[in-house]
């Protein structure tokens, strides 16, 4: 599947920007197919930030129907989902290393609280909530983008089952709302909010230079009060070592008496 950059007719902001994105800090909902044509850019390698037209995105929000369950190995397990968009995405699943190590048992946690991976000699099932996932089940999913073998996958970090009709409904409006008002369209920063961005990270840079500059002066009076307090201590070592071998050449002095 092609992630080639397409013919750039829009800007792409300094990463200093991204706070202000209406996708950078939000979980957004997106179809396989979409998630499939994110791309990384070579100026902005931030761990698992992609992009959409100029869109920073790192949550993903889905909803699939279940179409395939693979026991990787005893660290990872996936669920393949098809949403109807023209592509599938792997959610794979991080599994914790189980207590006692047994061969014919690997069942764990995972980490994601609500999901649990059941794996004994000819059983291998996925649970949410405590409910089996078999094939033919909707799932909610919400994640970070990776990578393997040029497709993309979510690393699941929240999992749902579906269980009504009207959830996928709403889910699928809020999308295409989504998408038509915002994903759909290149972000857009007016000149005064760039320029208000620029002078609070200004401001932040000084707050942050000043704070380097009090805590450097923090610690200079702190070593210093070591150099003091070590200097008193020697010379009040060397006094007492003076004052014992004063002592000592007086008992010295009376004992040849």
């Amino acid at each position: 599947m092609s992630t080639h950059r397409p013919t750039q007719d829009y800007r792409l902001y300094p990463a200093f920007c991204f706070q202000v994105s209406p996708t950078f800090n939000d979980w957004v909902k997106m179809t396989a197919a979409d998630v499939q044509q994110l791309r990384r850019e070579p100026d902005f390698m931030i761990p698992h930030t992609y992009f959409y037209l100029n869109h920073p995105i790192r949550y993903i929000h889905l909803v699939g129907v279940v179409v395939a369950i693979n026991d990787i190995n005893p660290r990872y397990a996936t669920l393949t989902l098809d949403d109807g968009s023209g592509a599938t995405i792997e959610a794979r699943i991080k599994r914790s290393a189980p207590d006692l190590p047994n061969p014919l048992d690997t069942s764990s946690k995972t980490q994601v609280d609500n999901l649990n991976v059941l794996s004994r000699l000819g059983q291998f099932d996925i649970t949410v909530d405590g409910k089996p996932v078999d094939i033919g089940t909707v799932i909610k999913a919400k994640g970070t983008v990776s990578e393997f073998r040029g497709s993309k996958q979510l690393d699941l970090k929240r999992i749902w089952i579906v269980s009504t009709t009207n959830q996928e409904v709403n889910f699928w409006t809020d999308l295409a709302l989504f998408k038509s008002q915002v994903l759909g369209k290149k972000w857009h920063l007016s000149k005064p909010e760039g320029e208000r961005i620029k002078r609070e990270r200004k401001a932040e840079q000084r707050r942050l230079q000043e704070y380097e500059r009090q805590k450097a002066v923090h610690e200079a009076k702190k070593a210093e009060h070591r150099k003091a307090r070590a200097d008193h201590l020697a010379q009040r070592e060397a006094r007492v070592e003076m004052r014992r071998r004063k002592e000592e050449m007086i008992m010295n002095a009376g004992a040849l008496l």
